[in-house]
C-alpha cells in the first residue's frame, strides 16, 4: 500500500525538480525554503557509493569535525581513571567514569550521544559492548574515540564532530546541521564532510565512486546534488 504524503509534502516536493542535480548554494536554500516542520529540523546528507561493502576494505568509516557544528549539544561520556578521568572532566565532558559507568549503562543507561575511551579501558568498556554497538556508540580507533588525547576527542564530539559510515547498501548519510543555519554555513558543513568522502574512496572501488548526493530536512523530500559542486 502506497504510503499517503501530507499536503504540506506534496507542497514541498512540487518546488523540486525531479531530475534536476542542483548547484550545492542552489540546493540548501531550496531544502531551508521547503522545509515545513514547526521546530529547528535537522539537515541531512546522503552519499550513494559504488563499493561492495561485503569487503572490508570497501567500508568507510571515520570523523569528522564540521566547521559551523551540527547545531546539537551533544552529552558526552568518557571511561578514563586517574590523570586522564581528570582530563576529559577539564575538558567538558558530561560524565566521566571507569567500572561505575560500566555497571551503569549495564543497568540501562543510554542517554548520551558519544562515548569516548582510553585504550587501556576497551577491556571493560566490552562488557557492554551489545548495548553501544547497536546504538552506535561503542567507542571506535577509526572515529576517534579510543583515545590518550582525551581532551582533545571530548572537544571534537563537543564542537560539532560527527561521524560517517557506509550502511550495506553503500549508503553514508551524515547531518549537516540545522534548517536555521545560515545557507553558507550548511554549504560550508556539506562540502567539508563531502570531501572527507571523496578523499576517503577505497582503492579497491570500481567505476563511478559517488553515484548520488541529496540533501533534505526531516520531514521534506530529498534534492539531489550535482556532484561537481562540492
Amino acid at each position: 500500500m502506497a504510503q499517503k504524503h501530507g499536503k504540506n509534502y506534496v507542497a514541498a516536493v512540487a518546488k523540486v525538480e525531479a531530475e534536476k542535480a542542483y548547484a550545492l548554494n542552489d540546493a540548501v536554500s531550496l531544502v531551508k525554503e521547503i522545509d515545513f516542520a514547526k521546530f529547528d529540523a535537522s539537515v541531512e546528507v546522503v552519499f550513494k557509493l559504488n563499493v561492495d561493502t561485503r569487503q572490508a576494505d570497501q567500508q568507510l568509516r571515520g570523523a569528522v569535525v564540521l566547521p559551523n557544528g551540527t547545531g546539537k549539544d551533544k552529552t558526552v561520556v568518557v571511561f578514563a581513571q586517574g590523570d586522564k578521568a581528570k582530563e576529559a572532566e577539564a575538558a567538558g565532558a558530561d560524565v566521566v567514569g571507569a567500572a561505575d559507568l560500566v555497571q551503569r549503562i549495564q543497568g540501562g543507561w543510554l542517554d548520551f550521544d558519544v562515548a569516548i575511551a582510553t585504550p587501556d579501558m576497551m577491556a571493560q568498556v566490552g562488557r557492554v559492548g551489545r548495548a553501544l554497538g547497536p546504538k552506535g556508540l561503542m567507542p571506535n580507533p577509526k572515529t576517534g574515540t579510543v583515545t590518550m588525547d582525551v581532551t582533545k576527542a571530548v572537544s571534537d564530539a563537543k564542537g560539532g564532530q560527527v561521524t560517517y559510515r557506509t550502511d550495506r547498501d553503500g549508503n553514508v548519510a551524515v547531518p549537516v546541521g540545522r534548517v536555521s543555519f545560515d545557507a553558507d554555513k550548511l554549504a560550508e558543513n556539506i562540502k567539508s564532510i563531502s570531501q572527507t568522502v571523496l578523499k576517503a574512496r577505497p582503492a579497491a572501488a570500481k567505476g563511478t565512486y559517488v553515484q548520488h548526493v541529496s540533501i533534505s530536512s526531516t520531514f521534506g523530500p530529498a534534492v539531489s546534488l550535482d556532484v561537481n559542486s562540492l
